[in-house]
């Protein structure tokens, strides 16, 4: 089903949404919702006489950018900053590049500071022998001392 025709289903035909609504057509929950409208991530609804908050249907794909946005590693900061770019007249995709250069730099930097903790930590469990008293376990024992840390720091590729 189309989007448009499964917000058009779920709304009973109406023109606005209620947050359960946009909740399950974005797949997020109430409370995270309420999170991005308290961050301004998505604009604040009015409210119906009843309090109950009427949600344009455009809110669903933008929440639905915002996760994408996140799982591609960006942060809410940046959906955020995505989201504003988007609607500036005179932004282009050169900008949108770099940020997403810096999203990939960033992302190669925790992919070798996760290869040195594999690093130190193979060299820790390769220490032990599996036989000895808790009391002398040398992954605990370096934990303890610090020791793995300089050696997966200071290793070189």
């Amino acid at each position: 089903m189309r989007a448009r025709n499964k917000i058009r289903a779920i709304s009973g035909g109406r023109q606005t949404l209620t947050i359960g609504q946009v909740a399950q057509l974005s797949g997020v929950g109430i409370e995270t919702i309420r999170f991005y409208e308290r961050e301004g991530l998505i604009p604040e609804p009015p409210r119906r006489e009843s309090g109950y908050r009427d949600y344009p249907p455009e809110v669903v794909k933008r929440i639905q950018f915002i996760k994408k946005a996140q799982e591609l590693g960006f942060s809410l900061k940046d959906a955020k900053e995505l989201l504003s770019l988007r609607i500036k007249p005179n932004t282009t995709c050169a900008v949108v590049k770099t940020k997403a250069s810096q999203k990939i730099a960033s992302i190669d930097e925790k992919i070798q500071d996760l290869e040195r903790m594999k690093s130190a930590l193979a060299k820790l469990t390769t220490a032990c022998d599996e036989r000895g008293p808790i009391s002398e376990c040398p992954i605990l024992d370096a934990v303890e001392a610090g020791i793995f840390q300089a050696q997966s720091k200071g290793e070189k590729r």
